[in-house]
């Protein structure tokens, strides 16, 4: 007979355990499938860690049986939707019903948001089936593109680097786009990566928010030449290739990311409950939606 799966709060001094398993269950699963790591070492699995268990604004859970860690997952609680993940069980704990409570745990969490959203490898046919058992909708259909974009920006408006400056004009445009704004993730993006702006007259017409770290790189404009032109500014800028995920369904921004010189690294999905408007505007997500 298996031991009860016990959920609890996640705490600073979990982050061992939770960067190995981040580390060997996103390992199991990519090597499955034959796609790249997302967490290509234990040092970057460890970082990750290290950044959700500190930040007061990600709540986490842990799963444990017969007091042994077997699991996590994490609520990205900075701003008006809540963001899921990522959730990893340990590969020789897999199958036991440890995600689907650790799912539960942080939709529980979650009531108080307007919405809840993920990003999921829609490849993991395990993943998608449990994320829409628990009430998660498909709203887009991604693929993860890389690269460093080639071509002409049409000149119509200025890119640069963001600054605290910017908040209130990005929080604007994003709201126009989604009816929502990214404020707290740009604060933490200002201080740990390299966003950018670009601006016509003085106004926010396009932000990026990470640029070469997909995950937590999403992207919001006016328009679809506004989005390109800063994505070929940033291409120039940041001397390493871009990465983001484009929406599939955005068929002239697709095409022009692969006539750009950008590939296609694997399919994904953003799955959402609760408040969710479609976008009014040019747009990408991060890994968090």
């Amino acid at each position: 007979m298996r031991s009860p799966i016990t959920i609890r709060p996640a705490t600073p001094r979990d982050e061992a355990d939770v960067a190995r398993v981040v580390f060997e269950g996103f390992a199991s699963i990519a090597n499955r499938h034959n796609f790249p790591l997302d967490f290509p070492s234990i040092e970057i699995a460890t970082g990750f860690a290290r950044m959700v268990l500190n930040h007061p604004k990600f709540y986490g859970v842990i799963a444990e049986t017969d007091g042994k860690f077997i699991g996590s997952n994490f609520l990205d609680e900075r701003g008006e939707i809540a963001a899921v993940g990522p959730i990893t069980i340990d590969p020789a704990f897999q199958g036991r019903g440890a995600g689907r409570r650790l799912m539960q745990a942080v939709i529980e969490r979650g009531q108080r948001a307007s919405g809840i959203r993920l990003v999921q490898d829609a490849f993991n046919t395990v993943s998608m089936s449990l994320y829409a058992s628990l009430g998660f909708e498909i709203k887009e259909p991604l693929v993860l593109m890389q690269g460093t974009p080639a071509g002409h920006a049409s000149g119509r408006g200025e890119a640069h680097a963001m600054s605290e400056e910017d908040l209130d004009g990005c929080a604007l445009l994003c709201r126009k786009v989604h009816g929502i704004d990214r404020v707290g993730e740009l604060r933490d993006a200002i201080r740990m990566f390299k966003p950018m702006v670009l601006k016509r007259e003085g106004q926010v017409v396009a932000y990026l928010s990470a640029p070469t770290v997909w995950t937590l790189n999403h992207g919001v404009a006016q328009t679809e030449q506004d989005l390109t032109d800063l994505l070929l500014a940033a291409g120039a800028a940041q001397g390493e290739p871009l990465a983001l995920l484009v929406p599939t369904r955005r068929a002239t921004f697709f095409r022009w990311c692969l006539e750009s010189g950008l590939r296609v690294i694997k399919p994904l999905s953003l799955m959402a409950m609760g408040k969710y408007q479609e976008p009014q505007g040019a747009f990408y997500p991060s890994v968090l939606y």
